[in-house]
């Protein structure tokens, strides 16, 4: 999808770090963060499914354009889940496919909740809307990383697992603290 999206670019190398760092701060060791930071860089492979005219929009999108964009994540999915016997893209599948669920049951594709979700998703969730909305796109600048801290706090319980909430916030608190040193 890089090759079609140039935001998306960018955006999955620093997706891939800062998910790894993510899931240490989760307590996982480092074979699993290491795969966490190869198989990120895959989660929006599915929208090799969107259509320019949608994905490269520079406006909103309506609806039908907004369901459509939505399918990235299960065709992401479908991409990925062919190859059984590699652990790694299953795991990538898995981020593809669950990183718009939120913790309430309101997201996408299939609308699962809670610790229904797996946690690859669940902590990824979280360092992807950090970095989107940290970013300018098409539509609109990036937000300074306050209201981005903020918007994330705000999102606790309902977006977001209020416990990887506090795991980011905590990681990116002592990032923050250990720049100002």
């Amino acid at each position: 999808s890089e090759y079609k999206d140039s935001d998306t670019g960018v955006h999955i190398w620093r997706m891939a770090d800062y998910a790894a760092a993510l899931a240490a701060a989760c307590g996982w060791d480092a074979a699993r963060c290491d795969e966490v930071r190869r198989a990120a860089p895959m989660h929006d492979i599915g929208k090799v499914s969107i259509p320019d005219a949608i994905l490269r929009k520079p406006g909103r999108l309506d609806d039908d354009e907004r369901t459509t964009m939505q399918t990235h994540a299960e065709a992401g999915y479908q991409i990925l889940a062919q190859s059984t016997d590699a652990p790694l893209l299953q795991l990538a599948a898995t981020i593809a496919r669950h990183h718009h669920e939120k913790w309430d049951g309101s997201g996408y594709p299939r609308g699962i909740k809670g610790e229904e979700i797996p946690l690859s998703a669940r902590l990824f969730a979280i360092v992807d809307v950090w970095d989107a909305l940290c970013s300018d796109r098409p539509y609109r600048k990036g937000w300074s990383a306050e209201k981005v801290l903020d918007y994330i706090r705000s999102q606790s319980g309902t977006h977001f697992d209020p416990q990887v909430v506090e795991l980011f916030l905590n990681a990116v608190t002592e990032v923050i603290n250990n720049f100002e040193d």
